[in-house]
């Protein structure tokens, strides 16, 4: 796999972004879930052996400088073109995870011509009926992460028994941002679905089946409004899929964006 990568920063008018990329070929932009970006993944690399990947820290995680103003993912997915058109990438294939699926169909929403290719893993923004996006708020930050993973076993041989304090403190900033952009209500737009139907661009649609972060009915929602789409499920995978089974994904994803 394509281990080395670059890590570097570029300017927005709202302020730094700081981003890895790796690999050559053609673009694709990696959005990461409401905890951050933990770094150059099994998953970037698999990736990267075909493609040119970005893994940009959305604005107000990680390495990017916080946008203030910000109040609803919607906000978070402008600049996230504006990132995109910083690195000239366009049209883009768009891979989000979890919450950076999210941002990916608010983008795609509002601007459908800037993306050839969607994939959205694990992806809240629509609200299900039968079943509940687990609010990380009302749980400890630790217990949330743990159980983005199939079990506890997976989780302690990514994170550990203890996550260090550089890993605690990019939690706790992280859910700090989350918290503003995705509070009242949590982590769906009720103005995102009505506006899916325009879009064509390709959709995947990668879903854990032991996801028990986001339901899979959120996937059904979103197959049901994207008229272009399909669903790939993963059945011994939790929410970060592309964490557990990242050859599996990554297999996806290329296939896909090709």
């Amino acid at each position: 796999m394509t281990d080395a990568y670059l890590e570097r920063d570029i300017e927005l008018a709202s302020g730094k972004v700081h981003l890895l990329e790796g690999g050559s070929g053609s673009d694709i932009v990696m959005l990461h879930h409401s905890w951050g970006s933990p770094g150059w993944l099994p998953v970037h690399a698999a990736l990267a052996e075909r493609h040119r990947v970005v893994v940009p820290d959305l604005p107000g995680w990680g390495g990017s400088v916080r946008p203030a103003w910000a109040r609803e993912p919607r906000d978070i997915a402008i600049l996230t073109g504006h990132i995109l058109d910083a690195l000239d990438i366009g049209p883009a294939a768009v891979v989000g995870t979890g919450f950076g699926g999210f941002i990916a169909a608010e983008l795609a929403a509002m601007q459908p011509r800037r993306l050839r290719a969607l994939v959205l893993v694990g992806a809240p923004g629509l609200k299900p009926e039968n079943s509940d996006i687990l609010d990380q708020m009302m749980v400890s930050h630790r217990d949330y992460i743990e159980q983005s993973f199939r079990d506890r076993e997976n989780y302690v041989a990514w994170v550990g028994e203890e996550p260090g304090d550089d890993v605690r403190e990019l939690w706790d900033m992280s859910r700090e941002m989350t918290a503003r952009v995705t509070w009242k209500p949590y982590m769906f737009s009720r103005r995102l679905a009505p506006l899916l139907g325009d879009v064509t661009t390709p959709t995947l649609l990668v879903w854990g089946g032991r996801d028990r972060i986001v339901p899979v009915e959120c996937a059904e929602l979103y197959a049901a409004c994207l008229p272009n789409s399909t669903i790939e499920m993963v059945e011994d995978a939790g929410h970060v899929v592309e964490i557990e089974e990242p050859q599996r994904v990554a297999e996806m994803v290329s296939s896909h964006v090709d």
